[in-house]
């Protein structure tokens, strides 16, 4: 089997040193492998994405000297894809849409000692569809909702194999199997209104659609594989082997953010910085 992996950064600012690790440990480890290594544009949240972002991330990749398939895939161009695998999930009753705000969640989970606050992206909310009238009368006052990944039918859908799920993580070069437990998420969102997907949907589509066999990616997402690992199975999704490296700090520890001006790409290449000096400051040689 072929290894292929991919480099998948939201335009939504500028790429800085904490990008240039994640791409060139994906692109280095596909060329050990002699594998494939792709690029895909996320850029599903039209508000915050822009086309000059996007054109600094080619010439930002460019410069620290990668390349790559084309064409890049835009998931912009695809919601309609999007669309087809979250109508799957609705025709087996495995979603339901969600009117409460962030503030009625945090009300409902305080009340209820077995919600948790601290999900790892939101709080791990855990509800159930509304009655019939009630959601249409919300629907025709055009009230906002979001589609959650009820964990409750989920369980029933996939009976035994649901406490059975797991997923493959490498570290060190050595494969371990990793117990899946997506219900730390709760119900977690995987589409919204107003747009047709989330990053989780979408992210786990492209992967499977691509064939990506490796996600190499920071440590700060490695949560995300134990509901990815859910969705693959609702949708009969091969599963990827997974790989979580370090993440590039700042002089405090924090992680880099985009809006850390000075450690962005342009900003080091703008001040003299060569390609050889990104890669030292990065720790690779």
């Amino acid at each position: 089997m072929t290894f292929v992996t991919r480099f998948a950064p939201s335009p939504t600012g500028l790429l800085h040193l904490g990008h240039a690790h994640s791409a060139l440990t994906a692109c280095r480890a596909a060329k050990e492998a002699w594998g494939r290594f792709l690029l895909r544009i996320e850029d599903i949240d039209q508000g915050r994405c822009r086309p000059e972002f996007e054109a600094a991330i080619y010439e930002d990749l460019a410069w620290l000297g990668l390349d790559w398939e084309a064409p890049v895939r835009r998931q912009s161009e695809h919601f309609g894809e999007y669309a087809a695998a979250l109508e799957r999930l609705k025709t087996n009753g495995l979603v339901y849409r969600c009117f409460k705000t962030r503030k009625e969640i945090l009300d409902d989970i305080a009340s209820a000692p077995h919600l948790r606050p601290d999900g790892p992206e939101a709080p791990a909310y855990g509800g159930a569809p509304l009655a019939t009238a009630k959601e249409a009368s919300l629907l025709a006052a055009g009230a906002p909702y979001a589609w959650r990944l009820s964990l409750a039918a989920a369980r029933e859908r996939l009976g035994a194999a649901y406490a059975r799920l797991s997923f493959r993580e490498e570290i060190g070069g050595a494969l371990r199997e990793v117990a899946a437990r997506p219900e730390m998420f709760g119900d977690a969102v995987i589409a919204r209104k107003d747009a047709g997907t989330s990053y989780h949907l979408a992210s786990v589509h492209d992967d499977a659609l691509q064939g990506v066999t490796h996600v190499i990616r920071g440590e700060d997402l490695a949560a995300a594989a134990h509901l990815h690992r859910l969705l693959q199975a609702l949708l009969d999704w091969p599963a990827p082997i997974y790989r979580h490296h370090r993440l590039i700090t700042d002089a405090q520890g924090n992680r880099l953010a985009k809006r850390d001006k000075g450690a962005t790409l342009r900003a080091l290449r703008d001040g003299g910085a060569t390609r050889e000096d990104v890669l030292a400051m990065i720790g690779i040689s």
